[in-house]
C-alpha cells in the first residue's frame, strides 16, 4: 500500500487548489451570485466591520482548498485514475463535491435553518470547485 503521500503530483494539487480558489472570485462576484448571496446572509456591505479579517478569510480559504485538492489527489491515486483525463476528473470531482461537500453544507444548513437558495449557491461552488480541481489532478501526468 505504501505511504499515503507517495506518487502525488504536488504541482497539480497546488494548481487545483488555486483554480478552486480563483473560481470564488467569479462565483461570488456581481456577474454570478454576489447579490443573492449578500441578501441571503443579510450582510451590510457598507459596514466598516464587514471587511475586517478578509486576509485571514482568504488565506484560510486557500489553505482549506489546498487540503481538499490533496484529498482529491489521494483518492485519484488510490483509484488509479491520476492521469486518466478530464472525464475521470469530472466524475471524481462531482462525487466528492456532491457526496462530501454539499451534504455537509446541507446538514449544517438544515439545523441552522438557512435558505435553500444559500445552500444552492454555496454547495454549487463546492461542487464546481471540486470538479475543477479533480479535472486538473486527473489530467496532469
Amino acid at each position: 500500500m505504501g505511504n499515503l503521500f507517495d506518487n502525488l503530483n504536488w504541482g497539480a494539487i497546488a494548481v487545483g487548489g488555486l483554480a478552486y480558489f480563483a473560481l470564488g472570485s467569479l462565483w461570488y462576484s456581481p456577474i454570478l451570485f454576489s447579490k443573492k448571496w449578500i441578501a441571503y446572509l443579510k450582510l451590510d456591505v457598507n459596514d466598516p466591520n464587514a471587511k475586517k479579517g478578509m486576509g485571514l478569510m482568504f488565506g484560510g480559504s486557500f489553505v482549506l482548498m489546498l487540503v481538499q485538492s490533496l484529498a482529491i489527489a489521494i483518492i485519484a491515486e488510490r483509484l488509479e485514475i491520476r492521469g486518466a483525463g478530464w472525464m475521470s476528473g469530472l466524475k471524481l470531482g462531482a462525487l466528492t463535491g456532491c457526496c462530501f461537500c454539499a451534504t455537509t453544507i446541507g446538514v449544517n444548513y438544515l439545523y441552522e435553518k438557512k435558505p435553500l437558495g444559500l445552500f444552492l449557491i454555496n454547495a454549487g461552488y463546492a461542487i464546481i470547485g471540486n470538479i475543477i480541481s479533480a479535472i486538473i489532478i486527473c489530467s496532469w501526468y
